[in-house]
């Protein structure tokens, strides 16, 4: 068992920002790997072990590349698929992007060959864990969704789930007694209350409770201490932020510039200037393609 305590001292960087998020439970380190396994079996009520962490983009330790995606994509020993992410600020349009990528986890496995049918397509969940946002008007923080008739109350069993923590709903369990919480509200409190110093000592009763929470926080403080990690992190966080609200700006003024010539010129230009900044800061080509929809050609047209 992992013996962690956070002090009235410790400044531990929010877990809650995606990018720390994903640096906690990616680490090539078995303390990262058994926090992922015990994060997702709270998550789905079912005890799974993950093995592997699928490799569908650049290593988190680069440090530009790291902001193309910041969603977990792992497997677990029986196949398993399942992604998780953490969204610090959610936006409107989650529910519609859950379901496509839970779409898109489930149908993009490969069932090809005279020995394969449809039985053979394993489970896929998709897990967010959503921060600031209330997307549900009831108050219940965890909700599971799948296949179902609402009108005559039957369930297709399907193999698609999707799996939504509202951790703007909290609040009430974090007042609970910690040894009257169930695992998915150790966590769920966890992400909610860690950086508040008024609940240090309920988080620290919570890490005595559940392992995976102790070793992801022991994580979590290697990182928090080490300054280069952490000015890295929260500088990707901030660039983040800048190029989405250099976006949108680049957007609004086109949309007032109304069908006057030159509106698409002006955009076009917004984003190449966005493209520069950001390649001058290091970051790759895939990533500033995400964030200004230039073509990888155009892009290399700007370093020349």
């Amino acid at each position: 068992m992992v013996n962690i305590q956070f002090s009235e001292d410790d400044d531990p960087v929010d877990i809650r920002f995606d990018n720390v998020f994903k640096a906690v439970f990616t680490r090539n380190i078995p303390a990262s790997r058994i926090a992922l396994s015990k994060l997702v079996s709270a998550l789905i009520d079912r005890e799974v072990s993950v093995i592997e962490i699928n490799a569908n983009e650049p290593p988190v330790d680069s440090l530009h590349d790291r902001q193309i995606r910041f969603d977990i994509n792992c497997r677990a020993e029986k196949g398993e698929l399942i992604n998780v992410e953490m969204s610090l600020n959610p936006k409107s349009f989650e529910p519609e992007r859950f379901e496509f990528y839970a779409g898109k986890l489930f149908t993009g496995q490969d069932i090809r060959g005279s020995k394969k049918s449809y039985k053979d397509l394993k489970q896929v969940y998709q897990i967010a864990i959503l921060a600031e946002e209330k997307f549900f008007q009831d108050e219940i923080f965890s909700h599971t969704f799948e296949y179902y008739d609402t009108l005559h109350g039957v369930t297709l069993n399907g193999k698609s789930k999707i799996i939504i923590l509202e951790l703007s709903k909290v609040d009430k369990v974090v007042e609970k007694p910690v040894r009257s919480m169930n695992i998915k509200e150790y966590w769920a409190v966890y992400f909610r209350s860690l950086t508040d110093k008024r609940k240090r000592r309920k988080i620290n009763e919570i890490l005595e409770a559940e392992e995976g929470i102790a070793m992801a926080s022991e994580v979590l403080m290697t990182i928090s201490k080490d300054e280069i990690e952490r000015a890295r992190l929260m500088s990707e966080y901030k660039y983040e932020l800048d190029m989405q609200s250099m976006r949108v700006e680049a957007k609004r003024e086109g949309r007032l510039e109304g069908r006057q010539e030159g509106k698409q010129e002006g955009i076009l230009e917004s984003q190449k200037q966005i493209a520069r900044n950001a390649l001058a800061e290091g970051a790759s080509i895939e990533f500033v393609s995400k964030i200004t929809s230039l073509t990888k050609e155009e892009i290399e047209c700007l370093m020349k």
